[in-house]
């Protein structure tokens, strides 16, 4: 190395983009960088805080997101399939797909968060 310290960033796997090829694969992400991004209402100083401060008042019309499902599993087996199951009806795109596999191969299905159990929505909903 050239002398210097190594810190966490240095691990990150980096890839450059020109303007439009970004846009054109991250349309979503594009829009929220242009319009100067999305504020952070809540972080985590611990789990159970983060649980409680991060989810909606109310689960009306929520609409479960790749990671919820991903709770749900008990093994990495489960995660897979439905990592393969939402990339094929389209619900993932195949990038998103890839980062969660390598995230399940090398971390295991609660990288993605504690297992949320039967009735998890009933007992975290506040209205």
């Amino acid at each position: 190395m050239d002398g210097r310290k190594r810190k966490p960033v240095d691990d990150f796997a980096w890839q450059e983009y020109d303007r439009e090829e970004f846009e054109e694969n991250f349309p979503a992400l594009a829009r929220e960088l242009q319009s100067g991004g999305i504020p952070i209402e809540a972080f985590r100083k611990d789990e159970e805080e983060g649980e409680r401060e991060a989810e909606p008042r109310s689960f009306a019309g929520y609409e479960p997101t790749v990671i919820d499902f991903l709770r749900r599993c008990e093994t990495d087996e489960e995660a897979l399939e439905i990592i393969n199951w939402m990339e094929e009806r389209g619900e993932i795109t195949p990038e998103i797909a890839r980062e969660l596999r390598v995230t399940l191969a090398k971390r295991g299905v609660r990288a993605f968060g504690p297992k949320k159990e039967w009735g998890w929505y009933e007992r975290h909903g506040r209205g």
